[in-house]
């Protein structure tokens, strides 16, 4: 692995950390394709009983995607690909915790939803901003896994109206397992007794809920040529053009 992910094995189970703390842990091409290929590892490891997944710095979990992957590429197949990425996280046979210390937004969000829980510290915040950022959308299954998690109320929040939700109101919602200033005693106490429990149990039950999840969250047909159409759009062109060049966008 590279140094942008760093990978810890130790007592039955993997943490990882995003570590980019001076772009607040924004995901490159890269991360993503190492977290892919680690994620196609532990899809075959019967030993490993958990997945921890954190930020490096203490001001974000990961503030989205590195905003310069997107240029010159095909966003819309950059989209694809991720959201393959995610739902390999999402099947995974081990519990997958994020551990959310700061911000958690965008691409760190979808990440985080995508695990099976989630802790986070007082300060931590949620959200997707887009609409006043980058003017880009979400696949439909990245939107659908947020309200199964967060709730549609929400999600409506978040992506409507742009605001961050906090971890107290996340929490309130179920969305979060417990919120701690002792993120790292808090995570060996769920650690612990992920070690003491049934593997068998928690493998038969990821597998019932996937199953579940994906009958609910399935993206409509016609969401790749939505995704184009925003992508090839004028607001995304300037929410890329303002974002690079640290201006506010100035959408149409």
């Amino acid at each position: 692995m590279s140094d942008e992910l760093l990978v810890r094995r130790e007592d039955g189970f993997v943490e990882v950390t995003f570590n980019r703390p001076e772009r607040r842990n924004a995901f490159t091409r890269a991360m993503y394709a190492e977290l892919r290929d680690l994620c196609a590892e532990l899809a075959e490891d019967t030993a490993t009983r958990a997945l921890v997944l954190r930020g490096a710095g203490g001001k974000a979990f990961a503030a989205g995607n590195e905003i310069s992957d997107f240029v010159d590429t095909d966003a819309v197949a950059y989209e694809n690909w991720i959201r393959e990425l995610l739902e390999a996280l999402f099947a995974l046979p081990q519990v997958t915790i994020a551990a959310v210390d700061g911000v958690c937004v965008g691409g760190g969000l979808a990440v985080a939803t995508h695990c099976d829980l989630r802790l986070a510290t007082p300060g931590s915040r949620f959200g997707y901003p887009i609409a006043r950022t980058l003017g880009n959308a979400l696949n439909a299954s990245v939107v659908y896994r947020c309200a199964s998690v967060f709730g549609e109320s929400l999600t409506r929040e978040m992506l409507l109206t742009s605001r961050l939700v906090a971890a107290d109101r996340a929490y309130a919602v179920g969305a979060l397992l417990a919120v701690t200033d002792d993120l790292d005693g808090e995570l060996a106490t769920v650690l612990d007794g992920l070690r003491a429990a049934s593997g068998v149990t928690l493998r038969a039950t990821k597998s019932q809920l996937h199953a579940r999840a994906r009958a609910a969250e399935a993206a409509p047909r016609d969401d790749e040529a939505l995704l184009r159409e925003v992508y090839t759009g004028p607001d995304f062109a300037e929410g890329v053009r303002a974002f690079l060049a640290k201006e506010k966008p100035a959408f149409r």
